[in-house]
């Protein structure tokens, strides 16, 4: 594959996540392509300039060599307005662009007619699941987001017996049982803790109790497309608060996960609900990136309320930048391979994984590389 591909130094604040590493470097390396990265790109995930080198990288100096004259353009989270300028006109981007969250970025998007690919837009299919960098962060979102609750608990996780008498095991909720939810369970149950997990999705059960989790049932079923939860109506969601507000009192760690991409957060634990908790017991909003799922949430703050510590952590993924970005780097690799040809980009746009991605929508009609 005779093509450039282009990696600047992540600026977004606390972003720590790369979106390639030495190892998928190597990939793209044997597979033809010509790499070349800002210095320190990689430091933040503890990847040293001397790894990308050995796997075939070109260290430039800065974030302007490094997207000149690229035809790949690799990345977390969306280059600014000014970045943009330097990614070479036709220039393919793949990361998580979020390009109608800002208008700026968008026009110039368009204004030089580079082809986005945010991977947030991904067809949630069995063939995209190696490229899926929503689930692939949202496990290690959840693990922290667990491990956050513990922290703040002022109590232990598991039942221990001592010599000054039985501790009961802590008593966790996790809301969603998506992959971060998934996760938040199953590190509860490591940590000894007494855990549930609540879904509106009833096909979840199945999975919360493979965890060894209980399945909370509050008589709501929002089954939806796509693997998310339908919106409630208004009666079902009063009933669903009322249950989930009686059950809350007895809760020592609630995490909530629940999350759909593009949209806010739904808000499902109301301030009222927090005040019926036990005093002591803690609140993780990993939602908080979206608005939270609580009412009391301050994103990126924690806070006390009534008793309740209640957390609203921000970019959770990149808490385990190492791991989150071995992740990463590997689901946009295998995507960017659908785009590559033998000389050079080369997308099919037949292939629904590419036409459900791009944004706004796919040319008309095939494009040279």
């Amino acid at each position: 594959m005779a093509v450039t591909i282009g990696v600047a130094r992540e600026t977004a604040a606390g972003e720590a996540r790369v979106a390639l590493t030495p190892e998928t470097c190597r990939k793209f390396v044997a597979a033809g392509a010509a790499v070349q990265v800002e210095t320190g790109l990689g430091a933040g995930a503890h990847f040293p300039d001397p790894d990308y080198a050995d796997a075939g990288a070109r260290i430039v100096g800065d974030a302007r060599a490094a997207l000149s004259g690229a035809a790949l353009v690799l990345c977390v989270r969306p280059p600014d307005a000014g970045r943009l300028q330097w990614v070479q006109p036709g220039a393919a981007l793949v990361g998580m662009l979020q390009p109608e969250a800002d208008a700026a970025r968008g026009q110039i998007i368009a204004e030089r007619r580079l082809l986005a690919f945010p991977l947030e837009r991904l067809p949630r299919t069995t063939r995209a699941q190696s490229m899926d960098v929503l689930s692939s962060q949202a496990g290690m979102a959840g693990y922290k987001a667990m491990l956050i609750g513990a922290q703040l608990a002022p109590r232990f996780f598991p039942m221990l017996t001592t010599a000054a008498g039985t501790i009961r095991p802590a008593k966790v909720l996790v809301i969603g049982a998506g992959v971060a939810g998934l996760q938040a369970i199953a590190t509860a149950k490591r940590l000894g803790a007494q855990v549930e997990g609540f879904d509106v999705r009833p096909e979840t059960r199945e999975q919360i109790e493979s965890l060894g989790g209980r399945f909370l049932d509050l008589g709501v079923s929002a089954a939806g497309e796509g693997g998310y939860a339908r919106a409630l109506t208004e009666a079902e969601r009063a009933e669903q608060q009322r249950r989930l507000g009686e059950h809350l009192k007895g809760i020592d760690v609630l995490v909530c996960t629940a999350a759909v991409p593009g949209r806010p957060a739904p808000k499902i634990v109301t301030s009222a609900m927090v005040a019926g908790m036990p005093p002591g017991s803690v609140v993780v909003d990993l939602a908080a990136d979206s608005g939270g799922n609580c009412e009391a949430t301050r994103p990126g703050e924690t806070i006390a309320v009534d008793g309740v510590t209640i957390a609203g952590p921000l970019d959770l993924a990149s808490m385990g930048a190492t791991q989150s970005s071995e992740m990463f780097a590997r689901n946009v690799f295998n995507f960017a391979r659908l785009l590559l040809g033998e000389d050079g980009l080369a997308p099919d746009w037949s292939d629904e994984l590419l036409a459900k991605t791009v944004w706004p929508a796919p040319p008309p009609g095939p494009r040279e590389g």
